[in-house]
């Protein structure tokens, strides 16, 4: 039999019971994404968010289902998803950087294990907040809350999104530990390709529907050939990565000599991945649906009602303030995780130095390497987060189709599809296998 690598991923028993582990999981999660809260009647959740989308105000909702693989308009178990702790690692990232103390204290034996716990005890303050927002914005549904006394729904609902919340970082948490990659983003991963049928299903029937033909078929063609140029520019731009080169000189320790050897550290082409547009999202998430679920009231201040108009996903402010967070988050997390003083520090320790560069000009050219890669890769991810505004107000295509062809979605899907099949690769490669690819490799990325 022809040695294929697809049989061999479930011929190699850890690998075959780390892939149905992770669809175990997975299937667990969506299970969560369709159940109900209690106290909610959803033939009246149904009836409203198809209201607001034959009106073309369903925009928020659409944004926060994408994410979320539906889990939103059906006010689910799961609705919040994994923003609320993401949200809480954007805070303690910041926290870190601003007091020294808590850095130090990072940096001791034990230290991450720490900060992991207090990222957890935050996200519970941070989910009762929005599970607050969801209870107003629920009560402003008519027919949607059958619960008769609000404090019994309010606290019913709060403890149950909280909980569910919390029951999703932990599925996260098992997948990277006992699935294939990164839990947190695999789960992001499908709620996002949970969306395809249902935004495929729309963007046909706009296409075909004599009587709405919205969009035109020659549009379509554009567009999807667009769509493919964005993949391969994203693949390649994963992929791609700038070398600076090492050399360490000799040393006698002992009997024993050590260095005399070439090397060089790859610097990505984007340095920090696709964090940036994730911590970007999620920041402007928070307030989104804080503002959201208020301002849906028709007694709300009216500038609670223009805040949320600014706010709107799709609108030109929304759009603005993600691209400047972008900007921000990108020298923000590269700094974190590429700090140009260590890289330095650990280079003359070990007695390297980088050709054609003044030991004690190290740090300074690490930073102006990091400074020439940062800028354009972090208006590379600005661009991509915005086209989804562009495709849908250019094309007049339906925000499910426009946000699968650019922003944070696109950039999610492909990035974790690389790092899980590298990861397979690494599987494969270990166990003596042939890998996913014939020649070359994948480089794994983290999320």
């Amino acid at each position: 039999m022809a040695n294929n690598a697809i049989v061999n991923m479930f011929r190699i028993k850890e690998l075959r019971d780390r892939i149905f582990f992770t669809f175990v999981i997975l299937a667990v999660f969506r299970l969560g994404c369709v159940l109900t809260i209690p106290g909610i009647d959803a033939s009246a959740l149904i009836t409203y968010f198809n209201d607001l989308a034959s009106r073309n105000r369903n925009a928020f909702a659409s944004y926060m289902d994408f994410f979320a693989g539906g889990a939103f308009s059906n006010f689910s178990v799961f609705m919040l998803g994994v923003m609320p702790y993401i949200s809480t690692q954007i805070i303690l990232q910041l926290a870190l950087i601003i007091f020294p103390s808590l850095k130090r204290m990072a940096q001791e034996d034990g230290g991450q294990r720490r900060v992991a716990a207090w990222t957890r005890v935050g996200t519970v303050f941070v989910c009762l907040i929005q599970s607050l927002a969801v209870t107003v914005y629920a009560n402003n549904i008519p027919g949607a809350v059958i619960l008769e006394s609000p404090i019994a729904f309010r606290l019913l609902a709060m403890l149950t999104v909280t909980t569910g919340a919390m029951i999703t970082v932990w599925l996260g948490d098992q997948i990277t530990a006992r699935g294939i990659g990164n839990g947190i983003s695999i789960l992001i991963f499908a709620g996002i390709v949970a969306r395809l049928p249902h935004a495929v299903v729309e963007l046909v029937g706009k296409v075909k529907n004599p009587n709405d033909n919205d969009i035109n078929p020659v549009f379509l063609i554009v567009a999807l050939l667009m769509f493919i140029a964005v993949i391969a520019l994203v693949v390649y731009e994963q992929q791609g990565e700038r070398k600076i080169p090492v050399h360490y000189a000799k040393r006698v320790v002992g009997r024993k000599m050590y260095g005399g050897q070439n090397t060089y550290i790859p610097f990505k082409i984007n340095p920090s991945g696709v964090i940036p547009v994730i911590f970007a999202s999620s920041f402007l998430t928070f307030p989104l649906q804080i503002v959201s679920s208020f301002g849906a009231s028709q007694n709300s201040a009216r500038w609670i009602a223009r805040l949320s108009a600014i706010l709107t996903p799709t609108g030109l402010w929304y759009n603005v303030l993600l691209v400047l967070l972008i900007i921000f988050f990108a020298y923000f997390y590269t700094q974190v995780t590429l700090n140009p003083t260590e890289i330095a520090k650990n280079i003359r320790e070990n007695g390297g130095s980088i050709p054609g560069i003044r030991t004690d000009k190290t740090e300074e050219y690490m930073q102006k390497v990091l400074n020439r890669l940062v800028l354009p890769g972090s208006l590379y991810l600005a661009a991509i987060a915005v086209l989804p505004t562009i495709i849908q107000n250019l094309f007049g295509f339906p925000q499910s189709i426009a946000m699968l062809m650019g922003g944070t979605s696109l950039l999610i899907l492909v990035g974790v599809d690389l790092d899980t099949m590298s990861q397979i690769e690494a599987q494969l490669k270990m166990h003596h296998s042939e890998g996913l690819v014939k020649r070359g490799k994948l480089r794994s990325r983290n999320l």
